[in-house]
């Protein structure tokens, strides 16, 4: 059940414009609107789940490999070297909704530890082209 005024709830359900990437049963993963940097996409579970604490043993296996898939598409479909994986629980947690940051790395990027500094799309044209390429990763076979 869709928790009220959540962000998170109102892109699975589709009430809130976003740019999808990624769609399962129980999944959706998204480009954050305020990217650390271009491609910075969230997974989310379509279930409104507060922290990863809540997130059902039965989903863990699907949670682990969707990430897998998404460090894939920023590497495969974005360039990137590597990728950084990390989620809040409660502390600095800005959307009360379990979700996993996917960061596009690389070396010399200037991300320094915990300091998330934000860029923005130039467009929606910009943002739409991100998140097309990181479906077509997703859809590629994996090598």
């Amino acid at each position: 059940m869709a928790e009220r005024a959540c962000v998170f709830c109102a892109i699975v359900a589709g009430d809130t414009t976003a740019d999808v990437v990624l769609e399962t049963d129980r999944f959706v993963a998204f480009l954050d609107a305020r990217p650390v940097f271009k491609g910075h996409t969230l997974l989310v579970p379509r279930e409104h789940l507060e922290t990863l604490l809540d997130l059902p043993a039965e989903l863990h296996l699907e949670w682990v490999d969707l990430q897998q898939r998404l460090v894939r598409a920023v590497t495969d479909g974005l360039g990137a070297q590597g990728a950084f994986v990390a989620n809040n629980n409660v502390v600095s947690q800005s959307v009360p909704h379990l979700h996993q940051h996917v960061v596009p790395r690389t070396k010399g990027d200037g991300l320094r530890g915990f300091f998330w500094p934000r860029t923005k799309y130039a467009d929606a044209n910009e943002s739409a082209d991100y998140a097309a390429r990181l479906a077509r990763a997703l859809e590629a076979p994996s090598g």
